[in-house]
């Protein structure tokens, strides 16, 4: 008979890129250090739909108030989203990627960092580049030319200026890495969050709201410092992290693909001139995805088949040797309009549902 966490697993699995079973076993342990039992059982009533507390009570036969507790301790807990509109809060079911995972940013220790580098390894990062990844790269600013017109959803600056309310958060991958002592030493103050998202973060004491002033001296930071600008793979992100390939759970799974090309939604790569390289390997140092390498003339070479097209090298270039081009058109691919679009369509390609397993068996 399954137990509660393995039919929490289960539910988890069918979201974004899933919650893959781990052999080990890791994969529960994971479920029950964040969930009790009783928070499973909820859990496993709601759906991605956001939802108000008497909605739910009606709809599962349970005690108003009781579900209104739960589903209050669950959102500070960061196992379900909450939204407040209209004095009223809402709450809704969330992946553990991007979800409670990054949700756990205040309440993360050793264990906890512990257990999810051995789910990583094992089972998650083997599962994660396969699908839509919840992330997209943009290049960084500096790597374009200015002639060049840049979509507004393809420009962190402009991400940046649409957005009224910003706060700034640690990264929750360097932040678990530094607890196994295994961190990269890159700036970690460097995830975005924005409107209801930003909302949620502060109230759970995961961000402080900063002003776009900020927030643009910040993405110059990360830029200097060699991060990958990825907001959520949208048009319009509810949040913006930058990364490095030696944390960052997206890019850590990319990497173990033979082609990271095909699965990100930049539409841009890099490219060489061969006459002005100079040979010195500075972008083979910048790249995040193993992308360059000198050809026996001593020339940098891009395997398009890994350039995510972050930019990275193009800035670190001292003779301008690299360039950001535009991809064939066969090679493009628009972004989802929304979270739930990418939900549905991350679905879809994986054979899932986004019906809760409870909902579906009746």
């Amino acid at each position: 008979m399954e137990t509660i966490y393995q039919k929490l697993r289960k539910q988890l699995d069918q979201y974004s890129v899933g919650f893959p079973e781990a052999k080990s076993g890791v994969d529960v342990k994971i479920l029950k250090k964040l969930y009790t039992e009783q928070e499973a059982e909820l859990f496993l009533d709601l759906s991605m739909q956001l939802e108000t507390p008497a909605s739910v009570s009606g709809r599962t036969n349970r005690d108003a108030a009781a579900v209104t507790a739960l589903l209050e301790a669950m959102a500070q807990k960061g196992l379900v989203f909450r939204k407040r509109k209209k004095a009223a809060n809402y709450y809704a079911a969330i992946p553990f990627v991007i979800g409670s995972f990054e949700f756990q940013l205040n309440r993360m220790d050793k264990e906890f960092a512990q257990m999810v580098e051995e789910y990583f390894n094992e089972a998650y990062l083997h599962n994660l580049g396969e699908f839509l990844p919840p992330l997209r790269t943009i290049p960084v600013n500096q790597s374009l030319d200015a002639s060049q017109k840049v979509a507004p959803y393809s420009d962190a600056r402009q991400i940046i200026k649409s957005k009224d309310q910003i706060a700034i958060a640690n990264c929750i991958c360097r932040t678990q890495k530094n607890l196994l002592k295994e961190g990269c030493g890159k700036p970690l103050e460097v995830c975005f969050v924005f409107g209801s998202h930003a909302e949620y973060y502060l109230e759970n004491k995961m961000a402080r709201l900063i002003d776009q002033e900020e927030a643009l001296a910040i993405l110059d930071q990360c830029e200097k410092a060699g991060l990958v600008h990825q907001p959520a793979n949208m048009i319009n992100p509810g949040g913006m992290c930058n990364c490095c390939g030696d944390c960052c759970g997206v890019l850590r799974a990319l990497n173990k693909l033979p082609k990271p090309a095909e699965q990100v939604t930049n539409i841009y790569w890099a490219s060489v001139d061969p006459d002005l390289c100079s040979g010195c390997e500075l972008c083979i140092e910048r790249c995040q995805m193993q992308a360059i390498h000198m050809n026996k003339d001593q020339i940098s070479t891009i395997n398009s088949d890994r350039c995510i097209g972050c930019g990275l090298c193009v800035t670190s270039c001292p003779t301008e040797a690299l360039s950001m081009i535009v991809k064939p058109e066969g090679k493009q691919y628009l972004p989802p309009e929304s979270g739930m679009d990418l939900m549905l369509k991350t679905a879809e390609k994986r054979g899932t549902s986004l019906i809760p397993l409870s909902m579906s068996e009746k």
